[in-house]
């Protein structure tokens, strides 16, 4: 692998997930094509692509070599599915995006019907973006995030790597592991069987993640054969991403402030084999199932978790998404440098979700083989702030500038028509060859709640 950036985001990589002393193994990089960028956003598409594919082959000791392109998984970093003859529904609310304030920029994640209603709670209701931006343009940016989080909003200002760098957050993040992992107490032995062909089959995975990352980890997971049960609450929707990131899954619902959900919660939990979850630091806990009383109902149970902005330092319990991780984390403010411009300038792609999804899988898969290797439960923690430390650490020179991918070939996708309950569509070939385990979903994606809230077998 020639690629610099990739050689040297894959060595952190690598040694985070196991560790300094364990040979780095090697893969195939194809391709040249790079997603445009201050950063190496298509490296680290690549490499965090062939961690989970790597892992794959720990678990199971397949000795091939895997192989990925550099092309495809920089498009499965931005979308893996096109409708057919049909558009999909916008990504946006009309009010999220980034807005100038009299001292700098602010960024609103306004996607969510509670998360706008906590920013109209601080900036009033508006007909239109131009009438909220010029309100917003009237106020100090530090003074309006802390103001839309205490209302229990979702608003990052932007600020440099510098800034990022000296404030008490991004200090604690950079101390952090980029895959923090320990063992539990013994458990019994797994019945899992692990083919080549479909490593994960009868392996139990509960999914309690929501865009993006955790999301894209499981989707990965239900790649490779495993049962995927995703629980959301009963009034969480995502309708631009269903179609995305449900391939494989089944989708139910509880209410684990009710008894009764609860109580089926702790049934499905106790006969699970992973659990990955995407809620804020203490929120599982507050809910009463933290990571002993996990361990307790699942002895032996790989956990796998992620966080926004980091497991320590004052804001381990704020609200966050990718977009807002690039804001505060001093990302989209080099990216304004790099692209001279006035406002501030994002990834091509929510490039820090994705990566982080397949670190997460790859986490699940190192978990599940330390618990063969040591009769062992597993806990690993993961945040995106952590995950854009590892991108920010690794700038592009001012030399490359990188051209984009441009228009997708039709070569990109697969052939057959993928049908699906809100129509057909194509979906993108998968970006790594994994010989002898291909990546196949036993089932078409699904709308959030369309399942019963058990297992299959």
């Amino acid at each position: 692998m020639d690629n610099l950036f990739a050689n040297l985001l894959w060595r952190q990589m690598w040694h985070a997930l196991r560790n300094a002393n364990t040979p780095l193994p090697t893969f195939t990089l194809n391709g040249q094509q790079a997603l445009s960028s201050a950063y190496p956003v298509s490296e680290l598409a690549a490499t965090s692509i062939a961690l989970a594919a790597q892992a794959v082959n720990e678990l199971t000791g397949n000795p091939r070599p895997i192989a990925v392109d550099i092309r495809l998984a920089s498009r499965w970093f931005h979308s893996t599915f096109h409708p057919f003859r049909r558009a999909m529904p916008p990504s946006w609310d009309p009010f999220a995006g980034d807005y100038a304030t009299r001292d700098g920029w602010i960024r609103l994640h306004t996607n969510a019907p509670h998360h706008r209603a906590a920013m109209e709670s601080v900036l009033g209701r508006h007909s239109n973006r131009q009438s909220l931006a010029a309100t917003v343009s009237r106020q100090a940016k530090q003074a309006l995030e802390e103001a839309i989080i205490t209302a229990g909003g979702c608003a990052a200002q932007m600020r440099t790597l510098a800034e990022w760098q000296q404030h008490p957050q991004g200090q604690s993040v950079a101390r952090e592991a980029l895959i923090d992992q320990s063992l539990t107490p013994e458990a019994a032995v797994p019945r899992w069987r692990l083919p080549t062909a479909r490593p994960l089959l009868g392996v139990r995975v509960l999914d309690l993640t929501r865009i993006i990352a955790g999301p894209v980890a499981t989707r990965f997971l239900a790649g490779l054969g495993a049962d995927v049960l995703r629980i959301d609450p009963p009034s969480w929707e995502e309708p631009t991403l269903e179609e995305e990131i449900t391939p494989g899954k089944r989708c139910a619902r509880l209410d684990l402030k009710s008894a009764t959900g609860r109580s089926q919660f702790e049934a499905l939990l106790a006969q699970a084999d992973v659990l990955v979850h995407g809620y804020r630091a203490d929120a599982l806990t507050l809910l009463g199932y933290d990571a002993e009383r996990r361990q307790k109902l699942a002895p032996g149970l790989i956990d796998v978790s992620l966080n926004a902005w980091g497991w320590n330092g004052p804001w381990r319990n704020r609200r966050g998404f990718d977009s807002l991780v690039q804001m505060g984390c001093g990302i989209a403010a080099r990216g304004r440098e790099w692209k001279m411009s006035d406002a501030p300038v994002p990834l091509p792609v929510q490039a820090l979700d994705h990566a982080t999804g397949y670190l997460m899988a790859a986490a699940v898969l190192e978990g599940m083989r330390q618990r063969l290797a040591r009769h062992t439960g597993f806990i690993a923690r993961l945040s995106l702030a952590r995950t854009a430390c590892l991108l920010t650490d690794h700038p592009y020179p001012d030399a490359i500038q990188p051209h984009g991918l441009g228009p997708a070939p039709a070569a990109d996708e697969l052939e057959q028509l993928e049908i699906t309950p809100w129509g057909c569509g194509y979906r993108l070939r998968p970006p790594v060859s994994l010989p002898g385990t291909p990546l196949l979903w036993s089932r078409g994606p699904s709308p959030l709640g369309s399942a019963a809230p058990g297992w299959l077998y």
